[in-house]
């Protein structure tokens, strides 16, 4: 009886607590899918807030017209929590941050303002999730949420299916989530990269490659696609790409025949060595590829199938080259090699950061690449239509 009347008593408490006491309704939020940070004229801060408009084309469009499934709110405030709690007044509902997609930020504020202070607010509020995908844009970043998307509902879920298929197949810009961001941001190096989006010079269509170098919080210059392709490698970040070089004996002209390996295995180390108060870096490239196309070349030996892949490692070689040339006149350390060796030797460290802009300007890099081709494709090492020799 006892316990029959403890297992009563134990369902009703059940029942008590039970129901949906903190039950907020759909229609209460506006769900974020992207948001654009904008600095004016007065250094107010000025955010775009693009939400997603579940809305079906009947309800919306007209026949035959796609329905609009992204609505912009713009707000401004002294700092950002003011200027987001502008938007229930605006739009009529709370903005909901844990769908959101992308975060777009101004080139002209990122230059100006430690952007530390602007993504402050995405780290502290428990909505927004570290996996979302911080963007530069080039100038302002509110024109860009004006874009209707190519083939996602939204341009939030646009430009983030760009920048994660950019980095995966293309090599031309990273993958860099919130939370690596602010790993990269606290290093010893101080400095961090972030995809830089941008409009074609051919159509205006906007673009995602390449990486704005962001250094004590602030951008600082640009890496083009080559150095990005580049930086992937060193990095070893690259996944999947292709790589393209001259054929032998052609002259410098603008449009130079090339033909091209597509990169099905990859793998990069970089070895830093201090002796005596220098730096040098050991570069391992390994590089596996499937030929993409021939256009003077035929391969019909070993031999010949050797001088192929000493033109891409020649090229490969060009262009690690450039790379860290470039960060070391600007005398970034984007590459981490402070970070290793603090991590290997922090008190060396310590010896080496009040100087160390200098000093990485000064680093050698010992680059050594291999390259081998794993299949030549249907056609064998002959260019279509043309008999072996």
């Amino acid at each position: 009886m006892k316990r029959l009347t403890t297992i009563l008593i134990s369902l009703l408490v059940l029942t008590l607590t039970s129901g949906c006491w903190d039950n907020k309704e759909l229609d209460e939020y506006g769900y974020v899918q992207a948001v654009a940070i904008d600095q004016s004229e007065d250094n107010r801060i000025v955010i775009t807030t693009h939400f997603y408009n579940p809305s079906t084309k009947i309800e919306m469009g007209q026949a035959g017209d796609p329905a609009s499934k992204g609505i912009n709110i713009v707000t401004s405030g002294e700092t950002f929590f003011e200027a987001i709690r502008e938007i229930p007044a605006k739009f009529g509902r709370k903005a909901k941050w844990d769908h959101m997609r992308v975060i777009l930020i101004g080139e002209q504020l990122a230059r100006t303002t430690n952007i530390r202070e602007v993504l402050d607010f995405f780290s502290r509020d428990q909505e927004p999730r570290g996996t979302v995908l911080p963007l530069i844009a080039e100038q302002s970043a509110a024109p860009f949420l004006d874009i209707n998307p190519f083939i996602e509902q939204t341009i939030g879920q646009q430009y983030k299916r760009m920048e994660t298929s950019g980095a995966l197949y293309a090599a031309k810009t990273s993958k860099i989530p919130l939370y690596e961001l602010a790993i990269q941001m606290c290093s010893p190096s101080n400095t961090s990269i972030i995809p830089y989006l941008h409009k074609t010079s051919l159509d205006h269509k906007p673009l995602i490659s390449g990486l704005a170098v962001i250094h004590d919080g602030k951008m600082i210059d640009i890496l083009k696609e080559k150095d990005t392709e580049a930086f992937m490698m060193l990095t070893d970040r690259y996944i999947y790409g292709v790589l393209e070089f001259p054929c032998p004996d052609e002259t410098e002209v603008p449009l130079r025949k090339k033909e091209t390996l597509e990169v099905l295995t990859f793998n990069s180390t970089l070895t830093p060595i201090v002796k005596n108060g220098s730096v040098s870096v050991g570069v391992k490239i390994a590089i596996g590829g499937m030929i993409g196309e021939l256009r003077c070349s035929h391969l019909k030996n070993n031999k010949d199938m050797k001088l192929f892949e000493q033109r891409i490692i020649t090229q490969v070689e060009q262009q690690v080259e450039h790379a860290t040339k470039f960060l070391k006149t600007k005398k970034i350390d984007a590459l981490g090699i402070g970070n290793q060796i603090y991590r290997k030797n922090p008190q060396l460290w310590k010896q080496l950061e009040p100087q160390w802009k200098d000093t990485f300007a000064q680093t050698q890099f010992d680059i050594n690449v291999d390259v081998k081709v794993l299949s030549t494709g249907m056609n064998s090492g002959t260019i279509f239509g043309t008999k072996e020799k």
